[in-house]
């Protein structure tokens, strides 16, 4: 299906908007968010031959858009992906359980005071469009840790192009704005501020049908 230019425009800017654009810095640990997209795990093996992290906790079950592709969990078929890429099986952590964003992190900090690794600093991994929402559930859960995001390093058409499906990404960029504006007043995450034109564009994509990953207000997960 081809998108009309508008809903292209209001697109790029909840893609520009919901990425922190950090630049990656050794931390103490790399978290790697499960999810559909393998290039999590291909992000998380670069950083870690790069030097910016000694240790990856890969942190994820399985999830109706995952479960026919990732069978055995996403953390599991993350830590796969990075064996390949050459990253020794000594530096991954597997967290299998975690079924949402919170429980990615809070599970991730178990496994790492678990494996007694200190940590004072986590390059989070995620996809691109969920850098802003990750950053600010792990704040949220764990305040005294400083978060550098590091996404695949892509831009939209890029994007779109690997996953080939550019209305499920579309869909997803719609339900992490939504919790980034619902969410706070729960107590999942940081409040942050979100441009007018950023919101605009949101209702609109809404409007229009963009909503498979929106979350019904008595949903209480992230």
């Amino acid at each position: 299906m081809t998108l009309s230019p508008e809903v292209r425009s209001d697109a790029l800017l909840l893609w520009d908007y919901l990425q922190m654009h950090h630049e990656p810095r050794p931390c103490s640990v790399a978290i790697a968010l499960g999810s559909h997209d393998l290039g999590v795990a291909d992000t998380a093996a670069d950083i870690y031959h790069r030097g910016f992290a000694p240790l990856i906790v890969m942190t994820g079950a399985t999830s109706p858009t995952t479960e026919a592709r990732m069978p055995r969990g996403e953390a599991v078929h993350y830590r796969e992906r990075a064996l390949e890429l050459g990253v020794p099986n000594s530096a991954i952590l597997v967290e299998p359980r975690a079924r949402d964003t919170i429980q990615n992190m809070l599970f991730s900090r178990e496994v790492l005071e678990g494996a007694g690794v200190e940590v004072s600093s986590v390059l989070l991994v995620s996809k691109p469009y969920e850098d802003r929402r990750a950053y600010a559930t792990l704040r949220q859960h764990w305040p005294s840790v400083e978060i550098i995001c590091a996404s695949t390093s892509m831009d939209y058409d890029e994007y779109v192009a690997s996953i080939q499906d550019e209305h499920l990404v579309i869909d997803m960029m719609v339900g992490a704005l939504q919790r980034l504006l619902i969410y706070p007043d729960r107590g999942l995450l940081i409040s942050q501020e979100v441009p007018h034109d950023v919101e605009t564009a949101y209702e609109r994509l809404r409007t229009i049908g963009f909503t498979s990953r929106l979350v019904p207000d008595e949903v209480q997960t992230s």
